[in-house]
């Protein structure tokens, strides 16, 4: 810190020059120190105009004969750049260096906690005028402290103040990580918490705020307090408008003790990617919450001025000084802060130099470390009250200034007050002046209003019309079979079984009504009982559907499997015994279920959705009911693993019995069809309903579309051909066929037919192998006598004349005449043949087979 040093040899400078020019003039002077914040490059700069009015205080207070009799007060002040580590040093530059420092002033917070926890060494009081830090509040820590400007945690009761104005019960706050705004949040959290307000989120950053302003966006959040010193808030403003969140349906709050034009210089230099347009629109709209720095009223104040007298004289001071009244310095609203401290300082030197007078003491005797006088400084300090440029001056127990705080909106780029709010007695006065982008007061949240996803009307009122059509098929064919019990075709497909089917069949029907109940049909007390009625409804209709047409089939299985004759008789009673331990297991499940863990209504919630064409800022929460008990899937599981197996094994005995037709049960082939069907949609449907369970009118179309497909595919296979029949044949009482039921004779003789059919397939079956054994045998003969006919080398010529003589078996005639006749050899039927022509005749024989003739050849003609 080369220019530090030079400016401390000034100022040690300037103080001896005072000093000597004091005593010089015969008054004595009482000297202080200060810290000014003026040539950093971060935090805050507010020296740079609180400077020029302390010594502008000073000049006052210095021309008052009333106050400091035959002293003269003095100001060594040096430069801080609001860094704790020069603060520090320059702090022991003024109190190692003559003269004595009866008191030090202070600015910026992070200079500040260091001078004021130090200063106590010292036995000094610090007083500040440009610190906001609630941390400074500690007595423990900071015992000699006080300050004009007021505590941080002055604007958190106003921004609460604000927030329930508007009924704002959701904010989130982004801070600079610095323990002025540290100790700031933590003060506004629990204030919030007492207030009844959700803090939605809580951002920090060191340097750059991208990602806390994106997590911000993330969290939705609407009313946001921000607390961070200037030269970060043009950061956090830029990062503002890339993420959008300004506008309508934003509101933020920033400090107030910034300079009007804060956003808009210097961008360039501070390399912000954003323009100046950006910012103001970005800027638009925001809200401001600061201690009052400028006395509102126009009055007198100590000083003998009012406030826009001491503008008037500061604003001068400031051109002397090189800045313009269009582009005023940093500590421009604490101006009258620090002008102020130099009066309080010199009421407390006043006060105290009056006490000690009393006790024969002088303010002369002050050492760092005399006690007793320091004790008189800090109590005359703690009791100073007066009017001046700022306000009514008056410290609280822990130092903080007692003040007023203003409430402003930035509109078409320029702050206008709103009101001000009093903390001590929760007073605030609104001028009703602001102004909402939109003309509406924005929201802290995204609007969302719930919406129950309920079926469509139409697609209800469909399915409920068809399942009715497909109930009333089913009462008019239970009427149907009642009408035609008599008929043998009837008889023999066992219409109890049936009429238990289509019972079965209209309780799944009506189970389509229950289903598409909902939100908008039924209140929610009397949601679980629809969810009951379901559960039993679709549990028993299934069962009773689908358990009579397992009973058949399982019958008829039976009666295929059974040897002995006596029990292949169809007793009607064991159909119904197993169609009723269906529905007694059924209820055992059901009452369990509904006893010790009913189904109640829940609510499943889907992902925030934006209504189409929706003015305001609102969103959709769908919700969507279920029927759902605790152990939900437990029960599931029970019942369809249950179920499940009875359509498995349904479809094993359909597929065994897919080729047998009895006359017992005349109808097995039909009703095996329907358990095929009932099986497949069944086994598609349960799984299928899982997954779209969340789509509504998805996943009602596809649970009532298989219902009403089972339902009328069933009644169509099992009961059209019926009605075909009778149709066909519409007088006939019987079949031709004889009785209406099968007796036992016929059973018996039935039985023995199928015994005897058996023995003859079987006797069949052993001719046919035999036959094919010696059709094998024979084709192995005649192949060897090829081979061996193959064989010979010569052939015989057809022309040649052969004698032959008759041989007689009898021995007596064996001297029978010789017969001469022409023989021809040649191969017929696939072995040798002769043919023999004699003189006299055209032929004697023909196609004898050479193994059958018995002739002897004459050797001479061979």
């Amino acid at each position: 810190m080369e220019g530090g040093g030079v400016q401390v040899s000034t100022w040690r400078w300037v103080v001896w020059v005072t000093v000597m020019v004091g005593n010089a003039g015969g008054e004595l002077l009482l000297n202080i120190g200060g810290i000014f914040p003026i040539h950093g490059s971060d935090g805050w700069q507010g020296g740079q105009a609180c400077q020029p009015a302390a010594m502008l205080a000073m000049h006052d207070v210095n021309n008052r004969p009333d106050l400091l009799p035959g002293y003269k007060l003095n100001l060594a002040w040096n430069d801080s750049l609001c860094e704790p580590g020069l603060g520090a040093a320059v702090m022991y530059d003024l109190l190692y260096n003559p003269p004595t420092k009866l008191m030090l002033l202070g600015g910026c917070s992070t200079v500040c906690t260091t001078i004021g926890e130090a200063a106590k060494m010292w036995n000094l009081v610090v007083l500040s005028y440009g610190s906001s830090s609630p941390a400074l509040s500690d007595r423990q820590r900071f015992p000699t402290f006080f300050r004009t400007h007021p505590s941080a945690t002055v604007h958190n009761p106003t921004r609460i103040r604000v927030m329930q104005k508007y009924n704002w019960s959701r904010v989130a706050i982004i801070q600079q990580a610095e323990e002025v705004f540290i100790s700031t949040v933590e003060d506004l959290e629990v204030r919030c918490k007492d207030a009844g307000i959700e803090i939605v989120t809580r951002q920090s950053f060191l340097t750059d705020p991208t990602d806390a302003v994106r997590n911000l966006k993330r969290q939705d959040a609407r009313i946001i307090v921000g607390l961070f010193y200037v030269n970060a808030a043009r950061r956090v403003l830029c990062e503002i408008y890339k993420n959008t969140l300004y506008g309508k349906s934003y509101v933020w709050f920033f400090i107030g003790w910034y300079e009007d034009n804060w956003f808009e210089n210097p961008l360039q230099e501070e390399n912000l990617n954003c323009t100046r347009e950006e910012m103001r629109q970005a800027a638009e709209g925001h809200m401001t919450t600061e201690a009052l720095m400028w006395n509102k009223d126009n009055e007198k104040t100590i000083s003998g001025m009012t406030a826009g007298d001491f503008r008037l004289r500061l604003n001068q001071a400031l051109i002397e000084k090189g800045y313009e009244n269009q582009s005023n310095p940093v500590g421009y609203q604490e101006a009258p802060l620090a002008y102020d401290a130099i009066w309080s300082v010199a009421l407390a030197l006043n006060k105290t130099m009056e006490r000690l007078a009393a006790v024969n003491k002088s303010i002369e005797e002050f050492t760092y470390t005399n006690k007793e006088i320091a004790a008189e400084l800090y109590k005359a300090m703690n009791a100073t009250q007066f009017l001046g440029v700022s306000g009514r001056v008056a410290f609280s127990t822990d130092g903080d200034r007692i003040a007023w705080t203003q409430i402003e909106q930035m509109i078409d780029g320029r702050y206008h007050k709103l009101g001000y709010f009093d903390v001590q007695t929760d007073n605030l006065t609104w001028f009703n002046r602001e102004q909402w982008i939109g003309g509406k007061v924005p929201q802290d949240r995204t609007i969302v209003r719930r919406q129950l996803r309920t079926v469509s009307l139409g697609l209800f009122i469909s399915m409920c019309t068809i399942s009715s059509v497909g109930a009333v098929w089913a009462l008019l064919l239970l009427i149907f079979t009642f009408v035609h019990r008599q008929r043998r075709l009837i008889q023999l497909s066992h219409p109890a079984c049936n009429n238990i089917t289509l019972v079965g069949i209209m309780l799944c029907l009506g189970s389509i009504f229950l289903l598409g109940l909902d939100g908008q049909f039924v209140s929610q007390q009397q949601f679980p009982t629809v969810c009951g009625l379901r559960a039993w409804c679709l549990s028993l209709g299934f069962t009773l559907a689908y358990g009579a047409m397992f009973s058949k089939i399982w019958r008829v299985h039976r009666l295929t499997t059974k040897t002995k004759i006596e029990n292949k008789r169809v007793e009607p009673w064991k159909l119904y015994v197993m169609v009723g331990s269906f529905v007694v297991v059924d209820v055992i499940v059901l009452s369990v279920w509904q006893a010790v863990d009913p189904l109640q209504r829940t609510l499943e919630v889907f992902p925030l959705e934006k209504p189409k064409d929706a003015v305001e800022d609102i969103k959709i929460k769908p919700e969507l009911e279920h029927c759902e008990s605790r152990h939900n899937t437990i029960w599931l599981g029970l019942l369809y693993g249950y179920k499940g197996l009875l359509l498995i094994f349904g479809l094993f005995l359909a597929y065994e019995t897919r080729s047998i037709k009895l006359k017992q049960i005349n109808d097995s082939r039909l009703v095996g069809m329907s358990i095929y069907n009932v099986v497949v949609l069944c086994l598609i449907t349960a799984p299928v309903t899982l997954v779209i369970s969340t789509q509504q009118d998805a996943s009602f179309a596809f649970v009532s579309l298989a219902i009403i497909f089972c339902c009328f595919l069933s009644m169509a296979l099992v009961f059209v051909p019926k009605i075909v029949e009778i149709v066909r044949h519409p007088g006939e009482r019987v079949e031709s066929s004889g009785e209406t039921a099968p007796s036992k004779e016929e059973e018996e003789r039935y039985q023995k037919l199928l015994h005897e059919n058996e023995d003859m397939q079987r006797l069949i079956a052993e001719k046919e192998e035999k036959i094919r054994l010696l059709k094998l045998k024979l084709q192995e003969r005649a192949a060897v006598r090829s081979r061996e006919q193959a064989s010979e080398n010569h052939v015989i010529d057809p022309s040649h004349h052969t004698r032959l003589r008759q041989v007689s078996t009898d021995p007596q005639k064996d001297t029978l005449p010789l017969l001469t006749a022409d023989i021809e050899l040649y191969y017929g039927s696939g072995r040798p043949a002769v043919r023999i022509v004699t003189p006299d005749a055209s032929s004697a024989a023909d196609d004898a087979m050479v193994p059958r003739i018995n002739f002897d050849i004459s050797e001479s003609y061979l």
